[in-house]
This record gives C-alpha cells, sequence and structure tokens, in this order.
C-alpha cells in the first residue's frame, strides 16, 4: 500500500518523518516521501522514495502559498485509488484533505505540535488564517496522530473529537553509552535545539555567573544567536558560554553523551510550548544525562515518574536546580535514566504507528 507522506522542511533532520517513514517500509506500506528546498537541499539518503518541491519564494509566509498549490500538484499527480496520504502539521494539511476528498482515498494528519498556538503566530493575523483551516478540517478527520498526550486532550476538547493517537517522538533505544568513571572538568551543562526565542537561554546565560566549575554548551543556532552571543560578551562570560554551532546529529550525539544536565528551560509562551514534550529531553534521557526543564505537564511527568532531574517553577530557580544536578552527579541519576531509557523510545511507539495505518486499510480498502 502507497502512502504519501508530505512535510513543509527539507527533510533533512526531521527525526519524526523519518522514522515513520521508516516504520512503514518495514511494516509492508510503501512510504513515498514530499518536502521542499526550504533551508537548503543537503544531500541526504533513504530507503524509501522521496522528492523535495522547489520553492522561488524567499519569504516564508509567501513560500507556505507556494507549496500549498505545488503539493497539490504533486499529489494530484502521484495518488491513485490505492494511495494513503499522510500530512505533517497543519501547513500541509489543505492539499492533502483536497486531494483526499476528490479521490476518495483515507488522510491519516499527524500534528507534531498545536501549529495554531506556537510562539510564530500567536497574536498575528496569520494565526486567524491558520486557525481558520484548522477548525474547517481537524473536525472532519477520521485518522489522527499527535506528539504527546496533551495535546492528544486539547484537540480532542477543542475540536469535540475522538482523541488523536499519541505517537512520542522519541529517538530509538540505545544501550547506557556512560562512562561514570570519566569525570568532566569543568562540568558541562547542555541545551540543545533551535536558538529561538522563549528557549529561556536568556535567562540560563546570566545564571551562569553563579554557577561555578561548569560550561553552558549551546549545540544550535537560530534568530537570537547574535543577541545571545552580544549578551555573553557584555556579561564577560565568554569562558564559560561556548557556542558550538548546529551539528550532525552523530556529532550531536556524541557532544549530548559528554554533557553532565541537559537543559529544556522553555517559556510559557503558548501552548505548544507548554504542552510539548521537546525531542532534547527524550535525547537527553536516551543519553542518560539527567535533566532540568520547565515545569509544564509533559516534563513534569517525566521528572516525577523517573526522578530524572529537576524541574523549575519560575526563573529564579534555575541556577540552584542545575547546581543540585551538578553536585549529584550524573551516577546518582543511572538507575532512573536506565528506567526512562526503557520507556522513552522508538519502539514502544511502533505499534501505535501500525494498529493506526492497518485499521485504515481495514476501513477503506
Amino acid at each position: 500500500m502507497k502512502v504519501l507522506v508530505s512535510v513543509f522542511n527539507n527533510l533533512f533532520t526531521d527525526q519524526r518523518v523519518e522514522k515513520v517513514c521508516k516504520t512503514l517500509s518495514e511494516n509492508g506500506f510503501q512510504p513515498e516521501l514530499i518536502g521542499n528546498n526550504w533551508g537548503g537541499l543537503p544531500e541526504m539518503k533513504r530507503d524509501y522514495p522521496f522528492s523535495r518541491i522547489k520553492l522561488k519564494s524567499k519569504i516564508l509566509r509567501f513560500a507556505y502559498v507556494e507549496f500549498q498549490r505545488k503539493l497539490y500538484q504533486q499529489l494530484l499527480q502521484k495518488a491513485d485509488k490505492n494511495t494513503i496520504l499522510l500530512s505533517n502539521d497543519l501547513d500541509t494539511l489543505l492539499p492533502n484533505y483536497l486531494i483526499s476528498k476528490k479521490l476518495n482515498i483515507p488522510l491519516v494528519f499527524d500534528s507534531h505540535e498545536i501549529f495554531t498556538e506556537m510562539p510564530s503566530v500567536n497574536g498575528r493575523f496569520t494565526q486567524k488564517i491558520w486557525r481558520s483551516l484548522e477548525t474547517f478540517v481537524v473536525p472532519k478527520l477520521r485518522f489522527m496522530m499527535t506528539a504527546s498526550e496533551s495535546y492528544a486532550d486539547w484537540f480532542a476538547k477543542t475540536y469535540e473529537i475522538e482523541r488523536p493517537i499519541v505517537v512520542q517522538n522519541f529517538p530509538r533505544k540505545t544501550v547506557n553509552p556512560q562512562d561514570y568513571s570519566q569525570n568532566n572538568f569543568p562540568k558541562i551543562i547542555l541545551y540543545q535545539g533551535v536558538i529561538n526565542p522563549s528557549r529561556g537561554l536568556d535567562k540560563m546565560i546570566p545564571a551562569m555567573k553563579s554557577i561555578e566549575n561548569a560550561e553552558l554548551w549551546i549545540a544550535g543556532d537560530g534568530p537570537k544567536k547574535a543577541e545571545y552571543l552580544a549578551l555573553t560578551k557584555d556579561l564577560k562570560l565568554e569562558n564559560k558560554v561556548k557556542f558550538i554551532g548546529k551539528l550532525l546529529p552523530e556529532k550531536l550525539r556524541e557532544i549530548t553523551r559528554k554533557a553532565d544536565v541537559g537543559l529544556s528551560i522553555e517559556e510559557n509562551n503558548g501552548l505548544s510550548y507548554y504542552f510539548s514534550m521537546p525531542n532534547k529531553v527524550s535525547d537527553y534521557i536516551q543519553a542518560r544525562i539527567p535533566v532540568v526543564v520547565s515545569d509544564f505537564p509533559e516534563m513534569r511527568k517525566v521528572v516525577d515518574h523517573f526522578q530524572a532531574g529537576e524541574k523549575i517553577r519560575n526563573y529564579d530557580e534555575l541556577a540552584d536546580k542545575v547546581k543540585i544536578v551538578l553536585e549529584n552527579g550524573k551516577s546518582f541519576y543511572e538507575n532512573p535514566l536506565n528506567k526512562a531509557a526503557d520507556e522513552l523510545c522508538w519502539e514502544k511507539e511502533v505499534p501505535k504507528i501500525v494498529n493506526l495505518f492497518k485499521k485504515v486499510v481495514k476501513e477503506n480498502f
């Protein structure tokens, strides 16, 4: 059974889409992935067909419009009566929905986040546009999955729909890579991810003034990088805050294993952040490093259930909570992190995807 999978990105770093496609391929489906060239065209290999739509637009809002039109054309060309459509996030949903109706074929919607509640659209005119689309299409969907329990609850309550299947974007399970006989000096505090607003880095950088014998490593890139570099310089913290850039996945995993604590300290800047289970948290856990996280529902569950680190209710607590984890040391968290890694892994999510797509086939073919 062919599955046409579409997403608005260049495919290279989208680990969720890659894992879903690989899971489908390994379970008797034939995925074909469609992305675009937004953010460049890095060379990549996959075990299934993929293509990237060439966008001419250089401004994101125009690129969205161009992509909708071109994706519709691609889907119309590639789909037939024996096709399942898999739409990733709201920015691919309209073309998929229209083709689903035109050809009378099933559509699965995977909402990686609450798109209409993201900080990038909150309070803007574009939020109304995306909200109108979400309100029009989501209640009509038969098959839907999303990336956290809180997201599923929100969609079910907001649109009075059957609760979506929850497929968490956990990494694949790994053997504990830690050598507890090795100790870092100075200790390494790691943030990995995009350097965006609302990620707490503007609070963590000043907090380094009161944390001795430790360095903050920021692995990533983004629109706030220049501002945070300047902040680091203004505070004379260049010797304690290291910007190590955007890394390839294997190099990032290597760096993560070295760290003594991983940060996910987002601000409550919209429900999409508040209800999220950030990828970085489960990446830290698979690397068996303890975490300091914001006291948001999904991250709270991880820390409270597994005792995998500390949570902060406000940024006044940040330095002290980081110090607690550093003073405890990584070996203190070995058993809790091993238990968490056994549960929070992709292998636990695979049956949910397979069962969902088997249900789609049973009801439609």
